[in-house]
């Protein structure tokens, strides 16, 4: 479509072009069934179908089997904040968290509700510019789990792999950089992810946890807060949000087929971000990246312009040349360019080249 631009938002993100060319192919009827996948009931066989591709998906791409299961649940980042430490660890026990931005200071706010807390790291001193490497965690003692955010979308940080923690199940808030790299779910017992970022629309959240960690359950949690009321309904404790798993599924099949896997998918966004942060270096004295080099994230690039002005004009210009979304978070201010995996490399490409004019004429 003409009128389509290069959208940079941190979420909801852009889908891939062709999930939404058959989403719209397939609005009226899906299939021969002859409603919409809004439609149906989740309890039919279409659905069902539906649902068991999109987890199989799930579990193609993280090369997980049996011993995790794939929960595909509502209430965001939010409800993960409160509930991972209400199944997971008593009020008795500790949880170690790394706190490298926004969300998982968040996510630590809600955990002092349910049980103690360690932290093992915080960047706030910093400004959160930059992430810990192992020799930088404190660990606690003993404790039930330890706690990371894989990619802090606000400040533009991306741990290139996970902190070490041994035998403790480690547990990733991966919201922003969900399915855009491979990862090693065997130094993992929890990973999670709202799907508004790379796979599917807001209103859907993925949890994928190890078996042996249900356990920890309480039975004396309210139903819909309790992992393992998920788990034996077969994710379908509730009436599960059809139409974002329905786009998830599409989405998992446009990785495998379209973009070769996460492995070929991960160069992909390592390519699409270089060349935004190559444009960031070339003009150093004009565009300043607020992540140190070792821990800038290939989803979100964070950075700032000289002056309030000049940055109101950036956002204005860019979006005369179809780059949209690109203002800053309230709380850090400049631009934000979020290139999910969706994000074209022609799009990075207009971006990184509206750059260098913009720096030229102004710097």
């Amino acid at each position: 479509m003409a009128n389509r631009v290069f959208n940079f938002s941190a979420g909801p993100a852009g889908l891939p072009e062709s999930v939404l060319l058959q989403a719209q192919a397939e609005l009226l009827s899906y299939g021969d069934c002859g409603a919409s996948i809004m439609e149906i009931s989740h309890r039919s066989e279409t659905f069902k179908e539906i649902l068991d591709s999109a987890r199989n998906g799930i579990r193609t791409l993280l090369a997980v089997g049996d011993d995790f299961d794939v929960l595909l649940i509502q209430g965001g980042s939010r409800l993960q904040f409160s509930m991972i430490p209400m199944n997971l660890a008593s009020r008795e026990q500790t949880a170690d968290y790394v706190v490298s931005g926004a969300w998982s200071a968040k996510a630590l706010e809600e955990a002092h509700r349910e049980c103690d807390v360690h932290i093992s790291w915080n960047g706030t001193s910093d400004g959160f510019d930059r992430l810990p490497v192992n020799e930088d965690l404190l660990r606690s003692e003993k404790p039930a789990f330890a706690y990371y955010c894989s990619n802090e979308t606000i400040h533009g940080l991306q741990f290139p792999e996970a902190p070490d923690y041994g035998s403790v199940p480690l547990v990733c808030d991966a919201s922003s950089d969900f399915l855009s790299r491979p990862v090693d779910m065997q130094r993992h017992g929890l990973i999670y992810a709202c799907a508004q970022k790379n796979v599917g629309p807001a209103g859907l959240t993925v949890v994928v946890i190890r078996r042996d960690l249900l356990e920890r359950s309480s039975d004396d949690l309210p139903g819909y807060l309790n992992f393992k009321s998920h788990s034996t309904a077969n994710t379908m404790y509730n009436t599960p949000p059809t139409f974002a798993i329905y786009i998830m599924d599409l989405v998992c099949k446009w990785i495998i087929d379209e973009c070769g896997g996460l492995d070929s998918l991960a160069n992909t966004n390592r390519k699409k971000a270089e060349l935004l942060y190559s444009a960031i270096d070339r003009h150093a004295g004009f565009y300043s990246g607020h992540a140190q080099t070792a821990s800038r994230s290939n989803m979100n690039v964070v950075f700032k312009l000289p002056s309030d002005e000049l940055t109101q004009s950036f956002i204005e210009q860019a979006a005369d040349h179809s780059l949209t979304s690109l203002a800053g978070h309230r709380s850090v201010g400049g631009i934000r360019a979020s290139i999910y995996n969706a994000m074209p490399q022609a799009g990075v490409e207009s971006l990184a080249g509206f750059m260098d004019d913009f720096a030229n004429a102004n710097g």
